[in-house]
């Protein structure tokens, strides 16, 4: 097995006026351990809040007892949408794996850890976890989401269970495809590519990622949020009858998961 301390995972996170999380977001990737180095890229897509003040507010680069540490600050002059930005930190990325995370979102620790050892161990592409749903203002929900802990490209179909801030993926293969289309869930569609490619991911049914339901979040919308996801199935190319048969299991693994 590689050795552990020749692993840099690149932490991409978007951020769009979230000055308020940004914060605690950073910090739970900087505070994560196992013996890896970590450099964490906030993409800034034109924010007029304090976004570059609070990056600015952390040393470039420092080394620990786990590796080094370092933190990179891009900016987009104009608005690109989530999908690009994310793109232009894997364009960035020098991370033999590249983590997900939102702005407003936050990690546990060991989140990465964990991940990275069943990767390593099964030689994965893509691996998410379980999450934990809080309020806006971070109190927690009591609602938990699980993870199965192999996902493949016929269950990803029936419900996307790979949210994006859990996502861990080689960096390689996210550049074989990026991200696309912010109206759609421009994250389902990579993880369905990547799968329908490699075949398997894998999960850590744990909670190991806060994901924070915001007001203005894409999916807090559910009516909105089914037509983007049958969306994603014809943007696939699958044909009109499959794609009410995927939405019924979407539908249905929906009412599960937030009920």
């Amino acid at each position: 097995m590689e050795n552990r301390e020749e692993i840099v995972v690149s932490v991409i996170i978007p951020a769009h006026n979230a000055a308020a999380f940004l914060k605690q977001a950073i910090d739970s990737a900087l505070d994560q351990k196992g013996g890896f180095g970590l450099e964490v890229i906030v993409i800034d897509d034109a924010s007029t809040d304090a976004t570059e003040e609070i990056v600015a507010g952390y040393p470039a680069k420092w080394d620990t007892p786990e590796g080094i540490r370092s933190i990179c600050y891009l900016k987009n002059e104009q608005n690109q949408g989530v999908a690009e930005t994310r793109n232009k930190g894997i364009r960035n990325a020098a991370g033999k794996y590249i983590a997900f995370l939102d702005a407003d979102d936050w990690w546990e620790q060991g989140k990465l850890q964990k991940q990275l050892a069943l990767m390593e161990e099964k030689k994965a592409v893509l691996c998410g976890t379980g999450r934990l749903l809080v309020h806006a203002d971070g109190s927690s929900t009591g609602k938990q989401i699980e993870v199965p802990d192999e996902i493949t490209y016929e269950m990803l179909l029936r419900t996307n269970s790979i949210t994006c801030s859990s996502a861990v993926l080689l960096t390689e293969v996210a550049r074989e495809f990026y991200m696309c289309h912010d109206e759609l869930h421009e994250d389902y569609i990579l993880w369905l590519k990547v799968l329908q490619k490699y075949r398997k991911a894998y999960g850590i049914n744990e909670p190991l990622v806060n994901c924070r339901q915001s007001e203005g979040g894409k999916s807090r919308n559910k009516w909105k949020s089914a037509k983007m996801h049958f969306g994603v199935y014809r943007y696939m190319k699958i044909g009109c009858l499959r794609s009410c048969y995927y939405m019924i299991h979407y539908i249905w693994n929906g009412i599960r998961k937030y009920h």
